[in-house]
C-alpha cells in the first residue's frame, strides 16, 4: 500500500492530520499552539539552601542533605505539573530551581519550600503545665527582668482577663469606664500592668473549651512565642510535654483566639509511615479534607496506640501545628484524615496532599535568591529566535529553488511537511520548547536540507551517466540512503546522550533535535521521494527533469 502513489498520498495526509490534531488539541487544553519554556514565556527563578542557623553542620552534611531535597522537590514539582522544570545543584550546598508558566508564584513556592512533616501525638491534660506556669513566669522575669517585659506594652501582655471574665462578667462586678476618672484608669491599668509584668507568660493564658488546650488572644500570639521560644521556658515546661499551636482561629464575643495544645513531646507514629494522601470534601460538612493511608507497618502501630488511647484526643501535627484533634472513639486502622476546617480552600488541601505523597524534607529550606522572568524578556526571546529561524528558513527556500529548479520546489513542499510533523511531535508528547529548542529545529531544518542535496546529487550523476529519468530517480535514492541513515542515526544518539547526562536548556535542545531528526528523515526519504513519484507520473519516461 505505501508503495503505489495513492498508498503513499494516503499515509502523508494522515501524517499531516496527526499533527495537526496535536496541536488543535494543545491549543484547546492549553491555549497555546506549544508549551514555552522559561526563556520563551517567564517564570520562576529560585536559588534554595538548607537552613543552618548554628552553623553546626558540615559541607558533606549539606550535600547530603541537598540531594535528599532535590529528590523530594523533583517529585513535588511533577506531581504539580510544571513542564519542563530546571533543577540542579550550584556547587554543593544550593539548589537552583526554574518553573515556566507559573501563575500563583506563593503557590509554587509553597510547594517547593513546605516542610510538610506529619507527626501525631497524644493531647495531654493541662494540669501539669498550670502547675509549672509560676516557675515559667520567675523564669522569664529573671531572664528579661520586670522593666523590660514592662516596656514591651502590649505586645507581650494582655489585660489579664479571661474568656469568662470578658464574656460573662455581669455590670455588678466592675466599674464602667465613663463612670472612671482619668487617674483612676491610670491608676487601675498601671496596677494591672504591674501584675501582668509579674506573669508574663501566665497572663497569657486562658482555658480552652477543648480538654488539654488553652486559649491565647490572637494579638498576644507573637508575645507568647517569644517567650516559648526562650530556653528557660523550654526547661521549665513539664518533662516530656510541649505546648503547640492550633491552625484554627475561633471568636469569642469580639475577640479572636488561637488554640495552644499541650501535647507529648515524642511522636509515636511521622508522615514517614504514609503511602498515600488525596483531597475530598468532607460529605457531611463539605469541608476540605486530606484522607491519608499509612503502611502496613504504620496501620499496626496506629491501631495498636488507638486502641489503648480510646476516649483521649489525638493531634494530627504539620509542620509543628495541630492540623486537627479529634477523640479516638474507636480502634483506627491504617486510613485517616486531616481536617482543613471552614473557609480552606480546596487547593490548599490538593497541595497538602500533593507535599505529603511527595515526603517531608530532611532540613528546613531557606530561599537565598528569588527572581520572576517578565513576559517581556520572554517576548524578546520568542522575536529573536522567530526571525533567526524565519532567516534561515527563507534563505535554505531560495538556495534550493534557485539551484535544483524543479527539484527543490519538490524538496521545498517536504520542508513544510517536515515542519507541521515537528511541531505536532513536540505538541503530541507535551516537549517545551526553549531558545536552545528552536536552535535545535533550525539545525534538523539544515539536516533534510541536506539529505535532500545527497539525493539531488546522486540523482545528477545517474542522469550524466546516461540513466532514464525514472531509473536516475530510483538510483539516486537509492545510493543515498546509507549516507543519510548513517549521518541521522549518529546524530540521534548524540541527542539522546545529551538528553540523558543533560538538564535543562541542553535537554530542550536534545529532544527537538530527536524529533526533528526522525521528522527530516522521513520527509527526505519518504515524503520528497513521494512528491517525485507523483511528478514523474504525469511526465513520459524520456522527459528530462529540472534538476
Amino acid at each position: 500500500m505505501f508503495k503505489t502513489v495513492r498508498g503513499r498520498l494516503f499515509f502523508i495526509t494522515f501524517m499531516i492530520g496527526t499533527a495537526g490534531w496535536q496541536l488543535y488539541s494543545h491549543k484547546q487544553e492549553t491555549g497555546d499552539w506549544l508549551k514555552l519554556g522559561l526563556d520563551l514565556q517567564g517564570g520562576m527563578h529560585l536559588v534554595l539552601e538548607v537552613d543552618d542557623p548554628e552553623g553546626t553542620m558540615t559541607s558533606e552534611a549539606k550535600s547530603d542533605m541537598i540531594d535528599r531535597v532535590d529528590r523530594i522537590i523533583r517529585t513535588r514539582i511533577d506531581e504539580f505539573g510544571v513542564s519542563e522544570p530546571l533543577i540542579q545543584k550550584s556547587g554543593s550546598e544550593r539548589l537552583i530551581v526554574e518553573l515556566a508558566g507559573i501563575s500563583d508564584e506563593e503557590q509554587a513556592k509553597s510547594i517547593v519550600t513546605r516542610n510538610a512533616f506529619l507527626e501525631f501525638k497524644l493531647v495531654l491534660p493541662t494540669g501539669d503545665v498550670e502547675s509549672a506556669l509560676d516557675r515559667i513566669d520567675r523564669r522569664i522575669v529573671a531572664v528579661l527582668g520586670v522593666d523590660s517585659i514592662r516596656a514591651m506594652g502590649r505586645d507581650v501582655i494582655d489585660q489579664g482577663e479571661s474568656v469568662e471574665d470578658i464574656l460573662f462578667r455581669s455590670s455588678s462586678d466592675t466599674v464602667s469606664a465613663d463612670s472612671m476618672s482619668a487617674e483612676e484608669e491610670a491608676a487601675a491599668d498601671s496596677l494591672q500592668m504591674e501584675e501582668n509584668a509579674l506573669q508574663p507568660f501566665s497572663s497569657l493564658l486562658n482555658y480552652g473549651d477543648i480538654e488539654g488546650t488553652f486559649l491565647v488572644n490572637l494579638e498576644d500570639v507573637p508575645a507568647a512565642q517569644y517567650f516559648l521560644d526562650l530556653p528557660e521556658v523550654q526547661q521549665s515546661l513539664p518533662r516530656d510535654q510541649s505546648l503547640q499551636w492550633g491552625s484554627d482561629i475561633i471568636s469569642q464575643g469580639v475577640l479572636n483566639y488561637q488554640y495552644l495544645y499541650v501535647l507529648t513531646e515524642e511522636a509515636f507514629l511521622t508522615g514517614d509511615r504514609l503511602e498515600n494522601a488525596s483531597a475530598q470534601r468532607d460529605p457531611q460538612f463539605n469541608t476540605p479534607i486530606v484522607q491519608f493511608e499509612l503502611s502496613r507497618a504504620g496501620g499496626r502501630e496506629f491501631a495498636q496506640f488507638s486502641g489503648a488511647n480510646v476516649g483521649n484526643f489525638l493531634a494530627i501535627v504539620l509542620d509543628g501545628e495541630v492540623m486537627s484533634a479529634p477523640v479516638l472513639r474507636d480502634r483506627i486502622g491504617a486510613r485517616g484524615q486531616i481536617d482543613m476546617g471552614q473557609g480552606t480552600p480546596m487547593t490548599e488541601a490538593s497541595d497538602l496532599a500533593l507535599v505529603l505523597r511527595a515526603g517531608a524534607l530532611p532540613a528546613r529550606i531557606n530561599i537565598i535568591e528569588e527572581r520572576t522572568v517578565g513576559p517581556s524578556l520572554g517576548q524578546d526571546s520568542i522575536d529573536q529566535g522567530s526571525l533567526a529561524g524565519l532567516v534561515g528558513v527563507l534563505l535554505v527556500i531560495l538556495i534550493m529553488l534557485a539551484y535544483y529548479r524543479t527539484a527543490g520546489l519538490l524538496a521545498v513542499g517536504a520542508l513544510s511537511f517536515y515542519v507541521l510533523l515537528v511541531f505536532g511531535g513536540l505538541a503530541g508528547i507535551g516537549a517545551t520548547l526553549t531558545v536552545p529548542g528552536i536552535a535545535g529545529l533550525i539545525l534538523s531544518i539544515g539536516m533534510a536540507v541536506d539529505a535532500n542535496v545527497l539525493i539531488f546529487e546522486r540523482i545528477r550523476e545517474e542522469l550524466v551517466a546516461g540513466r532514464a529519468t525514472r531509473t536516475a530517480v530510483d538510483e539516486g535514492f537509492q545510493h543515498a540512503l546509507s549516507a543519510i541513515v548513517d549521518a541521522n542515526i549518529t546524530t540521534l544518539i548524540t541527542a539522546l546522550i545529551l538528553f540523558q547526562f543533560g538538564t535543562g536548556p541542553v535537554r530542550g535542545f536534545a529532544v527537538t533535535l530527536s524529533i526533528g531528526i526522525v521528522a527530516s528523515f522521513v520527509s527526505a526519504l519518504y515524503v520528497t521521494r513521494s512528491f517525485f513519484l507523483v511528478y514523474l507520473s504525469r511526465k513520459k519516461a524520456s522527459d528530462p527533469i529540472s534538476i
